[in-house]
């Protein structure tokens, strides 16, 4: 089974369960008394899934380990490739 079908999956449960909640499929007293945030549940699932993707990403993206070691090894390789191209009559423009 793929990523893809396994998350439809547990989507169509979740969405199935949601709207047996909302349409009162069973008569549970506390899904009366709690019936606007039973609405508004799928945004605030939405809306946390938001925030938890954001932080994720600005928490990578700070914690990002530079690696001098490859940066100089890419210099190298560029300087080497213009020293190669310049053998062979490219000329490289310097603004």
């Amino acid at each position: 089974m793929t990523k893809l079908m396994e998350w439809l999956s547990v989507l169509s449960v979740l969405i199935s369960v949601w709207i047996s909640c909302f349409t009162n499929r069973y008569k549970f007293e506390i899904l009366d008394q709690y019936k606007e945030f039973i609405l508004y549940l799928p945004f605030i699932l939405i809306a946390l899934f938001g925030l938890y993707a954001v932080a994720v990403v600005l928490y990578r993206v700070f914690t990002f380990n530079n690696c001098v070691e490859a940066a100089a090894e890419v210099q190298k390789q560029i300087i080497e490739a213009k020293e190669d191209l310049a053998k062979k009559g490219f000329v490289f423009k310097t603004s």
